[in-house]
């Protein structure tokens, strides 16, 4: 009896609602108005209800800071980990104009050739703007004694050009191309036999390439923790290389050796960080972070590290750094739920990709002249130079990354020349007896907050 009373009831509400439509058009718009209302509130119900992070009207907590959308789920993607970025990145570079172009560019002059072309453009560029060498410039500008060298305080190896990826801005020009130019057993043992003989030295700096894909990787880790417990190592991630197959048990590894871990995030939007180091990059390392984060990295009170690393995405400075960082503190935790300790901003050299993208695209004058223009005479005392010994992954051995891939060994006025100072010339990383080699691209170093 009761039903069918209800069902009268709404009956003879359409109808009146029907009745009225037809006796005035504004009535009709109301109804139709009124019905969209009650099936968006309907659909809005629906959707909360099923999201017990976000209660109901009524049910809200008072202690209202706790509430937050829980966004890092969606972002974890367990399943990215286990499958290779490799293919994908192989096949993008058959279709990269500009990568084809530079590699037959190699393939046509060496190495040697490639680097010399280079430097003569940033030459001329600067012959343009009345700049004649560094040196000279910083005489100009107030520094008048050469770049003095110091007692080393941080070794920077890298391990090896091999990567799972090949980004626009990579002044290393790594890909999964390079298979062949990785760290042996022997000379990773030499660089170790190295460190214990140089107690100066602090500060531990693995880079590649994606250093964690070298089989050594984890051997010069175990061996340079055991060595010296109170060294601080840092792994320069990429992010992706934690969903590479074997690497599943790379965050915990990391953890257990308390290794620090820069990793390097050009954007916290998708678009920009795809367009650089390639399509889904963006998606696999918000998984990676995420990881890490629960690996204990980045995490407030942890003392497991956690930085982030920003390149500009084309031939301009970057932002100011602390003001970069707050802003990529709260896009990554109020977008994804990721915490990181701090952001560096790094200035891109002009050299090797990003030349050629200046080059290509007619920028070269423009940016070695912004460079100079914005010279921060502060850069100068803290130039990586001064305390870094760079050793290669032949052992071979630099002044700085930079001149790393430039071929400027320690002990050759010639670029990629085939001579130079080896890990094996060597009783320890002492070098403060020979000369800091600079030159033309070290303009990129002194702009700004520079690249050190």
């Amino acid at each position: 009896m009761k039903i069918s009373f209800l069902f009268g009831l709404c009956y003879l509400a359409i109808e009146a609602k029907a009745f009225l439509a037809s006796f005035h058009p504004a009535a009709a718009d109301f109804f139709r108005r009124s019905q969209q209302l009650q099936e968006s509130t309907s659909a809005s119900t629906t959707t909360t209800s099923a999201r017990p992070d976000l209660p109901d009207y009524g049910k809200t907590p008072i202690d209202i800071e706790n509430i937050r959308l829980q966004k890092a789920e969606r972002w974890r993607r367990k399943d990215l980990f286990g499958s290779s970025l490799v293919d994908d990145t192989l096949d993008e570079l058959k279709h990269d104009n500009d990568f084809q172009a530079t590699a037959k560019r190699y393939a046509d002059l060496g190495a040697e050739q490639v680097s010399r072309e280079e430097r003569s453009k940033r030459r001329r560029a600067l012959d343009g703007l009345g700049i004649s060498s560094f040196t000279s410039f910083l005489k100009e500008k107030g520094v008048s004694s050469p770049l003095e060298r110091k007692a080393p305080s941080v070794l920077q190896i890298n391990i090896g050009l091999y990567c799972n990826q090949a980004c626009g801005h990579c002044h290393v020009e790594s890909s999964p191309l390079r298979k062949a130019e990785q760290m042996t057993a022997e000379t990773t043992a030499q660089c170790l036999k190295l460190l214990a003989a140089t107690p100066s030295i602090k500060v531990l700096d693995i880079t590649g390439g994606a250093p964690e894909l070298n089989e050594n990787f984890r051997y010069l880790i175990r061996m340079a923790r055991a060595l010296r417990p109170d060294l601080e190592i840092i792994d320069r991630c990429n992010l992706t290389v934690l969903q590479e197959p074997g690497q599943d048990d790379l965050p915990a590894f990391l953890k257990e050796h308390k290794v620090r871990v820069i990793a390097s995030l050009p954007c916290y939007s998708a678009e920009n960080v795809d367009k650089q180091r390639g399509n889904g990059v963006f998606d696999r390392s918000i998984a990676a972070l995420l990881a890490l984060n629960e690996a204990g990295y980045g995490i407030p009170g942890s003392d497991l590290y956690l930085d982030l690393v920003y390149n500009p995405l084309g031939a301009f400075l970057p932002p100011e750094q602390t003001k970069l960082e707050v802003q990529y503190k709260k896009a990554l935790e109020e977008n994804f739920g990721v915490l990181f300790n701090s952001l560096f901003t790094m200035t891109n050299m002009p050299i090797k990709r990003f030349a050629d993208f200046l080059h290509q695209r007619g920028e070269l004058k423009e940016y070695m002249e912004l460079l100079v223009r914005n010279f921060n005479g502060d850069t100068v005392e803290k130039l990586m130079c001064l305390d870094m010994v760079s050793i290669g992954w032949d052992g071979r051995v630099y002044d700085c990354d930079f001149n790393q891939q430039l071929g400027y060994a320690v002990g050759v006025d010639s670029v990629h020349c085939g001579g130079g100072l080896t890990v094996y010339d060597m009783d320890s990383l002492d070098l403060v007896s020979k000369p800091i080699r600079n030159d033309n691209h070290c303009f990129g170093c002194t702009a700004g907050m520079g690249s050190s």
